[in-house]
């Protein structure tokens, strides 16, 4: 159940990011509480979305800026300029 509202909220943040940044940054906040108090892991790609520095919400354009560079793909929070480095093959897309 509270992965399911993880979700939720992360769908949240997407929709109200244009209009409220502020907002989808409180909403993501309130996500990452819910998984430490129910001890649920948020998916992978939902944890990508996220600053680990700030917090902020993630939209590749907006706010960050994503790179792919010697296997590694880059993403850089435009609002904290936190780098986030995830290593990738390219037999593994």
């Amino acid at each position: 159940m509270a992965a399911q509202r993880i979700r939720q909220l992360f769908e949240m943040a997407d929709e109200i990011f244009k209009q409220d940044p502020m907002m989808s940054k409180r909403y993501v906040y309130l996500a990452r509480r819910m998984g430490m108090r129910h001890r649920v892991r948020i998916p992978a790609e939902l944890k990508r979305r996220v600053c680990k520095e700030c917090g902020a919400y993630l939209v590749p354009g907006a706010n960050c800026r994503v790179r792919i560079k010697n296997n590694m793909i880059i993403t850089m929070c435009m609002d904290c300029e936190h780098l986030m480095r995830k290593p990738f093959s390219k037999t593994g897309i």
